[in-house]
Protein backbone atom coordinates (compact mmCIF):
# COMPACT_ATOMS: atom_id res chain seq x y z
CA UNK A 1 0.00 0.00 0.00
CA UNK A 2 1.20 3.64 -1.12
CA UNK A 3 2.06 5.90 1.58
CA UNK A 4 0.16 9.12 1.22
CA UNK A 5 1.03 12.17 2.99
CA UNK A 6 -1.00 15.31 3.73
CA UNK A 7 0.50 18.51 3.00
CA UNK A 8 1.53 20.49 5.58
CA UNK A 9 0.56 24.16 6.46
CA UNK A 10 3.43 26.39 5.22
CA UNK A 11 5.43 28.39 7.63
CA UNK A 12 5.89 31.33 5.27
CA UNK A 13 2.90 33.02 3.13
CA UNK A 14 3.87 33.20 -0.38
CA UNK A 15 5.10 37.27 -1.29
CA UNK A 16 2.27 38.91 -2.23
CA UNK A 17 1.99 40.42 -5.86
CA UNK A 18 2.85 44.17 -5.75
CA UNK A 19 4.80 43.86 -2.63
CA UNK A 20 6.45 47.36 -2.32
CA UNK A 21 10.24 47.09 -2.87
CA UNK A 22 10.61 48.25 0.94
CA UNK A 23 8.75 44.91 2.14
CA UNK A 24 10.24 42.63 0.03
CA UNK A 25 13.75 44.28 1.31
CA UNK A 26 12.81 43.72 4.92
CA UNK A 27 12.58 40.01 3.93
CA UNK A 28 15.45 39.93 1.77
CA UNK A 29 18.12 41.63 4.19
CA UNK A 30 16.58 41.13 6.98
CA UNK A 31 14.81 38.38 7.95
CA UNK A 32 11.56 39.09 7.71
CA UNK A 33 8.78 36.14 6.36
CA UNK A 34 5.47 37.11 4.90
CA UNK A 35 2.45 35.97 7.06
CA UNK A 36 -1.27 35.02 6.72
CA UNK A 37 -4.01 33.91 8.49
CA UNK A 38 -3.38 30.15 7.15
CA UNK A 39 0.50 30.69 8.14
CA UNK A 40 0.50 32.50 11.14
CA UNK A 41 0.32 29.26 13.50
CA UNK A 42 2.94 27.85 11.83
CA UNK A 43 5.43 31.10 11.99
CA UNK A 44 4.87 31.66 15.67
CA UNK A 45 5.27 28.30 17.00
CA UNK A 46 8.48 27.74 14.57
CA UNK A 47 10.84 29.15 17.02
CA UNK A 48 10.94 30.45 20.54
CA UNK A 49 10.71 34.12 22.25
CA UNK A 50 10.04 37.44 20.36
CA UNK A 51 8.38 38.32 17.00
CA UNK A 52 7.01 41.39 16.07
CA UNK A 53 4.27 41.04 13.24
CA UNK A 54 4.15 44.15 10.96
CA UNK A 55 0.51 45.61 10.21
CA UNK A 56 2.07 47.77 7.59
CA UNK A 57 -1.20 49.22 5.36
CA UNK A 58 -1.53 50.76 2.61
CA UNK A 59 1.76 52.16 1.13
CA UNK A 60 -0.43 55.11 -0.73
CA UNK A 61 -3.44 55.60 2.55
CA UNK A 62 -0.49 54.73 5.39
CA UNK A 63 2.54 55.66 4.34
CA UNK A 64 4.01 55.89 7.51
CA UNK A 65 4.01 51.67 7.54
CA UNK A 66 6.74 52.41 4.66
CA UNK A 67 8.82 54.33 7.07
CA UNK A 68 8.09 51.33 9.96
CA UNK A 69 9.51 49.21 7.49
CA UNK A 70 12.54 51.13 6.90
CA UNK A 71 13.62 51.80 10.69
CA UNK A 72 12.25 48.10 12.24
CA UNK A 73 15.48 46.52 11.46
CA UNK A 74 17.42 49.02 13.10
CA UNK A 75 15.67 48.86 16.02
CA UNK A 76 15.83 45.54 16.31
CA UNK A 77 19.58 46.27 16.41
CA UNK A 78 19.12 48.87 18.89
CA UNK A 79 16.97 47.23 21.27
CA UNK A 80 19.97 44.89 21.53
CA UNK A 81 17.44 42.09 21.82
CA UNK A 82 16.80 39.28 18.54
CA UNK A 83 13.36 39.47 17.84
CA UNK A 84 11.88 37.65 14.18
CA UNK A 85 9.74 39.29 12.20
CA UNK A 86 6.73 39.05 9.87
CA UNK A 87 4.92 40.40 7.88
CA UNK A 88 1.01 40.47 7.72
CA UNK A 89 -0.31 39.94 3.84
CA UNK A 90 -2.34 42.61 2.49
CA UNK A 91 -5.00 40.49 1.78
CA UNK A 92 -4.87 39.32 5.72
CA UNK A 93 -3.46 42.13 7.64
CA UNK A 94 -6.98 43.15 8.22
CA UNK A 95 -8.08 39.77 9.99
CA UNK A 96 -5.04 39.55 11.40
CA UNK A 97 -5.03 43.12 13.08
CA UNK A 98 -8.35 42.14 14.40
CA UNK A 99 -7.21 39.28 16.11
CA UNK A 100 -4.78 41.29 17.99
CA UNK A 101 -6.75 44.59 18.39
CA UNK A 102 -4.70 46.51 16.51
CA UNK A 103 -6.96 48.99 14.48
CA UNK A 104 -4.50 51.90 13.34
CA UNK A 105 -1.90 51.36 10.53
CA UNK A 106 0.86 50.82 10.72
CA UNK A 107 0.84 48.36 13.89
CA UNK A 108 3.69 46.29 15.49
CA UNK A 109 2.30 43.44 17.41
CA UNK A 110 4.67 42.06 19.47
CA UNK A 111 4.52 38.56 20.50
CA UNK A 112 6.56 35.85 22.82
CA UNK A 113 6.50 32.48 22.63
CA UNK A 114 3.28 32.70 19.79
CA UNK A 115 1.22 34.76 23.13
CA UNK A 116 0.39 38.56 22.81
CA UNK A 117 2.55 41.13 24.26
CA UNK A 118 1.30 44.54 23.40
CA UNK A 119 0.75 46.60 20.22
CA UNK A 120 2.84 49.85 19.37
CA UNK A 121 0.82 51.78 16.42
CA UNK A 122 2.27 54.70 14.62
CA UNK A 123 5.62 56.11 13.64
CA UNK A 124 7.77 57.83 16.26
CA UNK A 125 10.28 59.45 16.87
CA UNK A 126 13.73 57.71 16.96
CA UNK A 127 13.76 58.01 20.83
CA UNK A 128 10.67 57.34 21.50
CA UNK A 129 10.33 54.33 19.26
CA UNK A 130 12.77 52.90 20.36
CA UNK A 131 11.75 52.84 24.26
CA UNK A 132 8.39 52.34 23.63
CA UNK A 133 9.96 48.65 21.26
CA UNK A 134 12.70 48.21 24.34
CA UNK A 135 9.51 48.25 26.70
CA UNK A 136 7.17 46.22 24.40
CA UNK A 137 10.55 43.77 24.87
CA UNK A 138 10.08 43.65 28.79
CA UNK A 139 7.04 43.36 29.20
CA UNK A 140 4.87 40.41 29.89
CA UNK A 141 2.57 38.42 28.02
CA UNK A 142 -1.30 38.98 28.22
CA UNK A 143 -3.95 39.06 26.86
CA UNK A 144 -4.64 41.02 23.03
CA UNK A 145 -7.46 43.76 23.44
CA UNK A 146 -10.58 42.90 21.91
CA UNK A 147 -11.14 45.15 18.62
CA UNK A 148 -14.13 47.49 19.10
CA UNK A 149 -16.41 48.62 15.98
CA UNK A 150 -18.69 51.34 16.04
CA UNK A 151 -22.22 50.29 15.58
CA UNK A 152 -22.51 51.52 12.42
CA UNK A 153 -19.65 49.64 10.87
CA UNK A 154 -21.77 46.54 10.39
CA UNK A 155 -25.09 47.89 9.75
CA UNK A 156 -26.60 50.87 8.36
CA UNK A 157 -27.96 53.31 10.90
CA UNK A 158 -30.89 54.34 9.01
CA UNK A 159 -34.40 53.97 10.60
Amino acid sequence: MAETSTPSTPIFADTPPQAHPLMQRLVREHGAHWVDLATLPAWLAAAPGDAVILIAGDAVRFPEGLDVAVVLPELRTEACQAFRIGIATPADEDAIGQRYGAQRRPSLVFVRDGRYVTTVSGMHDWTDFLALVRNALASPTTHAPIAIQSAGAAASSCH
